[in-house]
């Protein structure tokens, strides 16, 4: 098993080669184990996917229960991890920026901090806050003793405020403050990418989904250079689940059993994983 120092350059590496890679996000150690043993590079938590295995909504977790989401992934494969940390937890830029330390201590090699609030009546941290909890989280994570990647999250356009040019300040903001990967979730056009790629000179993460019908290769000629799915993989299972009780239910038939993967390959893809 690798350690985390090797780990963490591993995955800084991943950033710095040319063209795009793709992070999948697993919602526990069985998809991280198979999603490894089909060849990706790197893992991300998910917030949203940890939380409805849990049975819950997004954003009902505890910090406790994440950091022990993080160790068992971390655990479950030798590929470097990223958290999603949402807020880290804390609106204080100090309390925030502790998560980040927490959850290096679980094995993760990097995790990313949003300008989300939580707060339906003020949703976005203001502009000045915000870039204080990028800049402590900055520093925790340069103090560590191996290369934490940490990303930095403009929430506007995934909560509704349709304002890219405050997104994109926002992103040169963080980047200034010390921001590894610079992410703003939900663009929706290669346009919109290469406005943000074109407008910062660190790394992109790209959230893929609301890009309906894009190829890595697009992306990466967008300037993207990391593309996580986000909750995608665990809706995708869940999606699977309510068709198939669906039809149980309904129709009293089974029809949903005809294209499930054997248990054979799966049994093959987990096998080079002993605990």
């Amino acid at each position: 098993m690798a350690t985390q120092a090797e780990k963490a350059e591993r995955f800084r590496t991943l950033h710095e080669r040319s063209g795009a890679f793709v992070i999948p996000n697993p919602w526990d150690a069985g998809s991280a184990r198979l999603l490894a043993a089909l060849g990706f590079e790197a893992l991300a938590t998910t917030s949203s996917g940890f939380a409805y295995a849990l049975g819950r909504l997004d954003g009902r977790v505890t910090l406790k229960e994440t950091i022990e989401h993080c160790r068992k992934l971390c655990a479950a494969t030798d590929l470097p991890v990223s958290a999603d940390l949402e807020k880290c937890f804390a609106d204080d830029p100090k309390t925030a920026a502790e998560t980040i330390r927490l959850v290096a201590e679980a094995g993760v090699v990097g995790g990313s901090i949003e300008d989300y609030s939580g707060d339906a009546s003020k949703p976005i941290y203001g502009f000045e806050l915000a870039v204080e909890r990028v800049q402590a989280a900055a520093e925790v994570a340069k103090s560590l003793a191996f290369p934490f990647t940490l990303t930095a999250r403009a929430e506007n356009l995934l909560r509704g405020q349709k304002d890219l040019d405050d997104t994109i300040r926002r992103l040169q903001a963080f980047e200034a403050a010390g921001a590894d990967v610079l992410y703003a979730p939900a663009l929706t056009t290669l346009d919109e990418v290469r406005a943000v790629t074109s407008a910062v000179s660190k790394p992109v993460n790209v959230l893929a989904p609301p890009l309906k019908g894009v190829t890595v290769a697009q992306l990466a000629d967008a300037g993207a250079k990391r593309i996580s799915i986000g909750g995608a993989l665990a809706r995708a299972a869940i999606t699977t689940l309510l068709r198939a009780g669906r039809e149980m239910r309904g129709q009293g038939s089974f029809g949903w059993t005809s294209d499930v993967a054997p248990g054979g390959d799966i049994n093959k893809l987990l096998d080079a994983w002993h605990d």
